[in-house]
């Protein structure tokens, strides 16, 4: 994922991949990355869910609350709101089946579908080598990091480039940070770079001058821009990766049914609606693929 919490995730992704390897694949994964399922030219998403799931009648969801637009609550409640609660619910009505849909801690969604707690996690998860030792992924979304300024881009800046020798706070522990640093090596003439906790701290920074840009992950990035106007977000995203809906390596009847109700979704563009709802259709896929991540 490129949420600024990887760090707290490794352990807990170190010990998944070893539950992964008592596992085995069951054929699960086999499918090119895009490819179509073999079993489902002609059929729906719902003809291709399999009998558990149609008796059952519920598709258990769940998402780590905590990174808006993505997956946060609706101001005042417990209920589940942003993009991807919405995306579930569409995809299980494509299903016929009912969403149940859980706030669950982010270390704690692998495990969960490897144990059968959950069907699908749906939370900003990015599809990555070390995630597909325990999971398939149907890839949903593709974002990266974006340069945001104040209102009106009073310095110029247009790429990356353009950070050389001023002052940009980034988050710690951040892929952004990683954006930031990587750029910093490559710069005659220094940043300045100070860490901040999170995105929204970083932004004050920009309030108060004390630096002039940073780089924040495109979905949050325009959620910021969108609640104010003082802010402006650069258009180029670095260090895209695609986004995944997790399922568990044993669940490829499940995984090709989501797939398709992807596909159907973005099809028919109900897919893009949602996107353009919460402002980041920058990071819409034209098709369902599935484990796409390098």
């Amino acid at each position: 994922m490129r949420r600024p919490r990887p760090l707290r995730c490794l352990a807990a992704l170190a010990l998944v991949a070893l539950a992964a390897t008592s596992c085995g694949r069951s054929g699960q994964g086999s499918n090119p990355s895009g490819s179509e399922p073999k079993n489902a030219a002609g059929k729906t998403a719902a003809e291709l869910l399999p009998a558990q799931y149609k008796q059952s009648g519920v598709l258990r969801v769940a998402t780590a609350v905590g990174y808006p637009p993505m997956e946060m609550y609706k101001p005042g409640t417990t209920e589940l709101t942003g993009v991807d609660p919405d995306l579930a619910r569409a995809i299980a009505k494509k299903l016929g089946l009912k969403l149940q849909l859980t706030n669950a801690a982010f270390d704690g969604l692998i495990p969960g579908l490897q144990s059968g707690r959950f069907d699908l996690a749906m939370s900003s998860m990015t599809d990555s080598a070390q995630r597909r030792q325990a999971v398939d992924f149907v890839d949903y979304f593709r974002t990266g990091g974006v340069v945001m300024t104040k209102k009106g881009n009073p310095q110029g800046i247009k790429t990356l480039a353009d950070l050389c020798g001023k002052a940009v706070v980034l988050a710690k522990g951040s892929s952004n940070l990683d954006i930031g640093e990587q750029q910093n090596a490559q710069c005659t003439d220094k940043m300045r770079i100070s860490q901040s906790e999170d995105a929204p701290t970083g932004l004050l920074q920009l309030d108060s001058g004390r630096a002039v840009a940073t780089i924040v992950d495109y979905p949050v990035a325009q959620m910021f821009a969108r609640k104010g106007n003082a802010y402006q977000v650069l258009p180029t995203q670095y260090g895209a990766a695609p986004w995944g809906i997790a399922v568990a390596k044993n669940r490829s009847g499940l995984r090709d049914a989501v797939q398709k109700a992807l596909q159907d979704l973005i099809d028919n563009g109900e897919y893009h609606q949602i996107l353009e709802t919460w402002g980041v259709a920058g990071s819409a896929v034209p098709r369902a693929t599935l484990n796409g991540g390098q």
